[in-house]
């Protein structure tokens, strides 16, 4: 297995790349800045330069890469045309690369209420809509893939444990960072978590269920 991440340097995507050198995975990460990735990301990481708005670059930048986890997401912007471009858009060149380089795995981490039209985070220039209608492309691909929807993203860690539930059942909660990086790592490796769509947070009260678990009590 080698690994391609989109969205490496990101908050989310760069602890994704963390957690698949901790388990020996080569890794290849989508970067648009050189030099600012070095100072990110693990020094055993291989960097190529490119940008999912250019989708003449993609294949290029997979080379031999067999999975591929695409953490990418519009930051808040003045630019209206930002989340379309990057959630909608930029997942679509990656699913269209995938599919000419024979991707084993297509991972993508979205959001929780993707389905949800009226929904605050939407007053960001309809960004779930995007998100949701990128789930839907990756569907119909024919490609192998785990959708992730986490809900509200936290940088540090802790002790909770994971809820997984299926599609359109959660609609509210927090989970670290690292913790929705480990959920994207194990679908990878875990037969029960192909062609599902699983939404996670982590609570304290929850009881703790091993991967394997958690990836079959999703329908």
């Amino acid at each position: 297995m080698k690994a391609f991440v989109a969205g490496a340097t990101g908050e989310t995507g760069r602890r994704i790349v963390q957690e698949l050198v901790a388990r020996n995975i080569p890794v290849r990460a989508l970067v648009r800045d050189i030099d600012k990735a070095r100072g990110i990301l693990p020094p055993s990481v291989e960097l190529v330069q490119g940008d999912v708005l250019q989708p003449n670059t993609l294949a290029t930048a997979i080379g031999d890469s067999t999975v591929l986890l695409c953490a990418t997401g519009a930051k808040p912007s003045l630019d209206p045309t930002r989340p379309y471009k990057v959630d909608l858009e930029g997942t679509k060149n990656l699913v269209d690369a995938a599919k000419g380089k024979g991707i084993e795995h297509f991972v993508l981490v979205t959001s929780l209420c993707t389905s949800l039209f009226f929904h605050p985070l939407n007053l960001f220039w309809l960004i779930l809509v995007w998100k949701k209608q990128a789930e839907e492309y990756l569907q119909k691909s024919g490609l192998t893939y785990t959708i992730v929807r986490p809900g509200g993203l936290k940088n540090e860690d802790n002790s909770d444990a994971i809820i997984m539930q299926t599609a359109d059942t959660l609609f509210e909660g927090s989970i670290p960072r690292q913790k929705v990086a480990q959920v994207c790592v194990e679908a990878l490796s875990e037969p029960s978590a192909r062609n599902k769509i699983v939404e996670i947070v982590a609570k304290p009260e929850a009881v703790s269920k091993g991967f394997a678990d958690l990836f079959a009590s999703v329908i």
